[in-house]
């Protein structure tokens, strides 16, 4: 079964995972939603969850390969300093951060450039053989495909049960403050775990 993905920023745990177990199609051609992971992600700060916006300019009915992203706003120096905090003493903060830096500072003109960017980064990181592709019109019929576009999702509400994704705990920066958070952008991860965290991803993976 091929996994029907949108696009993601920094993506999570569950949405790296389709890359080890099956084929993956992203869609693009879709008309852009509000408050998806499209343009966001969650880390964990000393306050709890943070989530990490790229603001974007959207007109009516624009389609996600076309959204521009919005620079009038100093997004990418607060994501920096938002990470910096939250990861500067975790295990493996050292070794990777330098990877993800430039995400900050260079400026992409569209959202899909830069998430794909970032997913090639972490392929090379994770050391991720992916098969995937882009779709080259909407996908109406989602006939043979595991349909994630809509349910990975920051809403409770639009979340379903994902029986081929089981997170697993790891040791997260601010474990003395809180419980186990899963399912944080893949990055909470890579700080936290570094080499293990293809191994502990894909142990995670149902059938692997």
């Amino acid at each position: 079964m091929t996994a029907l993905l949108s696009t993601a920023f920094f993506p999570n745990v569950q949405y790296m995972s389709k890359f080890l177990a099956e084929k993956v199609v992203i869609e693009k051609y879709e008309t852009y939603p509000k408050q998806t992971y499209r343009n966001r992600c969650n880390i964990l700060s000393a306050n709890g969850v943070l989530p990490l916006s790229v603001p974007v300019q959207k007109n009516y009915h624009t389609l996600t390969k076309d959204i521009r992203i919005d620079y009038s706003e100093m997004w990418q120096r607060n994501h920096l300093i938002a990470l910096k905090s939250a990861y500067k003493n975790s295990a493996f903060y050292d070794y990777y951060f330098y990877k993800f830096e430039r995400f900050f500072e260079k400026k992409e003109t569209f959202l899909i450039d830069l998430n794909e960017n970032v997913l090639q980064t972490l392929f090379a990181v994770l050391k991720i053989d992916a098969d995937y592709s882009y779709t080259t019109d909407y996908i109406f019929d989602s006939t043979g495909y595991t349909d994630f576009r809509e349910s990975i999702s920051p809403k409770p509400s639009k979340n379903r049960p994902d029986e081929a994704f089981v997170p697993k705990p790891y040791t997260q920066v601010f474990c003395d403050r809180f419980d186990f958070v899963p399912n944080l952008s893949i990055l909470d991860l890579i700080f936290n775990v570094g080499p293990e965290s293809k191994d502990l991803l894909a142990s995670g993976v149902g059938g692997i």
